[in-house]
């Protein structure tokens, strides 16, 4: 007897799933432009050298791996220097300030912005509010061990008592997971808030980094340049900008590196693209800061 198997052709994605595009991205071509905009960059206030972005958001978004993501991106190959936990569980991974840089093409060269990665928010043992206040400041030095139970003392040898513009947090940036931002705890969003006043007092520019819509969407899992054409990965985005305050033309749809082996153009345009963009917006404070003095 003769056995057939038979085979069903997929069903094509339902036009409900689609919107108009809101974004526009030529993923033939952007890729170089971006990188040769990004080489290119100089910060235009000659005080600062480095422009300093601060990650935060709740434990298990992708703070770790958006930097891991952003470095893989510039040395043409999947980096890991930022430790990330690949399960999501009730305490967060990292519990350590670590400020990154990253590196060009050439030796000893660096871009002139840098990385913080700090602990995750939790409603009981996440990172301190006051923490995250002196983190925007400059109080807090690369290395502090943060303590899930009290914020850093003056009298730390991590303590920074004099920050100057340089120690300063230039852009602050949320990381929010898509698949999971409808049933995240209104405390997180609560602290969240209460970053982005904060931020907001001191003038510093704020965005969302949207990890894992891939996760969330099945049309943009099955194809990447379906981003800014997905009703799903619109609706995350409009959650977040509700629950944040932060606009939507803040918010930046993403699919870190975490399972592929190499580096695929598409994923590094999502993260070229909502870099520059945090690079141009952290440049705006630091020189609104010459028309301030």
């Amino acid at each position: 007897m003769w056995l057939f198997k038979h085979f069903t052709k997929p069903t094509p994605p339902s036009s409900q799933e689609f919107c108009r595009p809101w974004r526009s991205l030529d993923w033939n071509e952007d890729k170089q432009k971006l990188l040769t905009a990004v080489n290119d960059f100089k910060p235009e206030n000659p005080e600062v050298a480095t422009l300093r972005i601060l990650l935060h958001g709740p434990q298990g978004a992708g703070k770790s791996s958006f930097f891991n993501s952003v470095d893989s991106v510039f040395q043409g190959r999947i980096t890991t220097r930022a430790l990330a936990q690949a399960t999501e569980t009730d305490r967060t991974f990292t519990v350590e300030c670590k400020t990154y840089k990253v590196k060009k093409d050439r030796p000893d060269s660096y871009f002139p912005f840098n990385f913080t990665d700090i602990a995750g928010m939790h409603k009981v043992e996440g990172i301190k509010m006051d923490d995250i206040i002196k983190l925007l400041n400059g109080h807090i030095n690369s290395g502090y061990h943060f303590n899930p139970f009290k914020p850093i003392c003056e009298d730390d040898p991590k303590y920074n008592k004099n920050p100057t513009l340089n120690d300063r947090i230039h852009c602050l940036v949320a990381v929010l997971p898509a698949h999971n931002v409808s049933i995240m705890d209104d405390d997180i969003f609560m602290q969240m808030r209460q970053a982005r006043e904060k931020a907001r007092d001191l003038g510093i520019p704020q965005v969302i980094i949207m990890t894992k819509i891939d996760e969330s969407c099945e049309l943009v899992k099955n194809d990447l340049k379906m981003t800014y054409k997905s009703k799903k990965v619109k609706q995350k985005m409009e959650e977040c900008s509700a629950k944040t305050g932060i606009p939507m033309s803040c918010i930046y749809p993403v699919k870190n590196y975490h399972e592929e082996r190499t580096n695929d153009d598409t994923v590094d345009i999502l993260i070229l693209d909502a870099l520059q963009n945090i690079i141009h917006f952290a440049d705006d404070y630091i020189k609104d800061q010459i028309d301030s003095e």
